[in-house]
């Protein structure tokens, strides 16, 4: 088991590298050039870079991505691709995407799409808060506890 981190926007990066250490899981973040760093991450952690293209972070997680890994992304697509594939998929807003929710999600996101397209405003996503924060963090304990 791995864990796969869709880390461009991703404001849990240091709870995943903490907690995935802890429990001697490799950690891969995936990131676009764009975000190019130079700190060198420590052991067991991968950075891998991509071109700043639509979804190249996401092609690279699910062509990474195997059976029972653990991926981390706030997209609602990449989410989908990774419960079809049989992975864990968590937010970084402390919850999971499932089989029994992802539908929802996705029509969500398509319909304020179309909203947005014909002229329409649509509230964006809520302020990330300390709340979401250790929210994430006691749910990526559980899954990890659960599956180690």
């Amino acid at each position: 088991m791995k864990i796969l981190v869709d880390a461009d926007a991703c404001p849990v990066k240091d709870i995943i590298i903490s907690e995935g250490r802890n429990a001697e899981l490799p950690v891969i973040l995936v990131t676009s050039f764009s975000h190019f760093s130079n700190v060198e991450q420590p052991s067991g952690v991968e950075t891998i870079y991509v071109d700043s293209g639509a979804d190249a972070a996401d092609y690279r997680i699910m062509k990474l991505a195997e059976k029972g890994d653990i991926i981390v992304t706030q997209d609602y697509g990449l989410a989908s691709l990774g419960l079809a594939k049989g992975n864990i998929v968590l937010h970084h807003k402390g919850f999971s995407y499932t089989n029994e929710n992802i539908d929802q999600l996705l029509q969500t996101r398509y319909l304020s799409a179309m909203a947005r397209k014909s002229g329409k405003r649509t509230k964006g996503p809520k302020p990330f808060t300390a709340e979401d924060r250790e929210q994430f963090r006691a749910l990526f304990n559980q899954v990890i506890s659960r599956y180690v």
